[in-house]
């Protein structure tokens, strides 16, 4: 009687070790039969009272490796079930195919005239400084022969975000910076020359929302100064600079006009021609069209700086990003600049 009961176990440990699973159901199967709290292997437990004293140990001791066996198998199947279901996964996707196509974003025409004119000014020498959006009157106006009572002032209508308030050592009133000018200012105090610098960046005026005007726009201001520098430097930089942007034939022209931080001023002109009757209504039936203001750097906003006039002369020219971007991408409304709409901006996916 013990003899077969012995056989009955090695027979279960025979059965354990060749059992094969091959899907997650059969290896729970497997579980329940030998490991559930009604596996086969608990009844041979009720056994031990029919087995000789001399022999319940050895028997226990059989009983107990059928129980590790089982647990092994089961271990083993349930990892190799796990490796192969990961292994279908897998197999599912091919992953030397061509992804599904993303909607890739583009850069906005602001951004992409920007880079353009920077590059463009940097090849010849210049470099980008930058200053504070909330900028100090001294550095927006005065240092740049703007005083208080100069009719200058009445160009620009000013958002002041601390009228009248102490700010700074001069109890400067604060303002959201009308131009880029004032990065000039700063660069002249805290640099002697030769200084060759662009400045682009945000400016605020507070003007009435239109197709051709917004309160806020884009500058890119530049200053030179230097030893000798004359009038003919400015025209040979910005002829090079309006070539480089609008292409090789083109042709330029300077009129008088007045800024308070140069003496003498000129506005710049490119001819843009009479070919179509969006250039007939973009440059007034003229053919000409204004891009960019500029002049000799005013003597007083060289000493208001700490630069010897008596040394060193400069020019500057500014112009607005947004103008240069509606001219380069046939864009006929500021506000779609500024309204960020995919179906505006996606135009220029792939530009660079």
């Amino acid at each position: 009687m013990a003899h077969e009961v012995f056989d009955r176990v090695e027979a279960l440990i025979k059965d354990i070790e060749q059992a094969t699973a091959t899907t997650p159901e059969a290896v729970e199967a497997f579980r329940i039969r030998y490991l559930g709290t009604k596996n086969v292997l608990k009844p041979l437990m009720g056994e031990m009272r029919n087995i000789p004293n001399e022999q319940k140990r050895d028997f226990g001791q059989l009983v107990n490796r059928a129980k590790e066996v089982a647990q092994a198998k089961f271990d083993a199947l349930q990892a190799a079930t796990a490796a192969q279901a990961g292994a279908d996964a897998g197999a599912k996707f091919d992953l030397s195919a061509p992804a599904e196509p993303l909607p890739l974003g583009s850069r906005h025409p602001i951004a992409l005239t920007m880079r353009r004119i920077i590059s463009i000014f940097e090849r010849i020498g210049f470099t980008v400084a930058e200053g504070p959006e909330v900028e100090d009157d001294w550095h927006n106006f005065s240092a740049m022969n703007t005083p208080e009572d100069h009719p200058a002032r009445d160009m620009q209508d000013t958002f002041y975000v601390a009228a009248g308030m102490p700010a700074g050592p001069d109890n400067a009133d604060m303002l959201l910076r009308t131009h880029t000018s004032s990065v000039q200012a700063r660069t002249m105090e805290n640099q002697q020359p030769p200084i060759r610098i662009i400045a682009p960046g945000r400016v605020y005026r507070n003007e009435t929302i239109s197709a051709r005007s917004h309160a806020q726009f884009h500058q890119v201001e530049g200053l030179y100064i230097a030893e000798k520098v004359s009038f003919a430097d400015m025209k040979a930089t910005l002829l090079h600079f309006a070539r480089e942007m609008y292409g090789d034939k083109t042709k330029i022209r300077l009129r008088p006009s007045y800024f308070p931080f140069t003496e003498p001023s000129a506005e710049m002109d490119i001819w843009w021609g009479l070919e179509s009757e969006h250039d007939h209504r973009i440059t007034k039936g003229t053919g000409w069209l204004e891009i960019l203001g500029c002049g000799m750097v005013d003597p007083q906003v060289l000493i208001n700086c700490g630069i010897d006039p008596e040394k060193y002369t400069g020019y500057a020219f500014g112009m607005g990003i947004e103008r240069q971007a509606m001219l380069l991408y046939n864009i006929t409304d500021i506000r779609l600049m500024f309204e960020n709409d995919v179906r505006f901006l996606k135009q220029f996916a792939g530009v660079l």
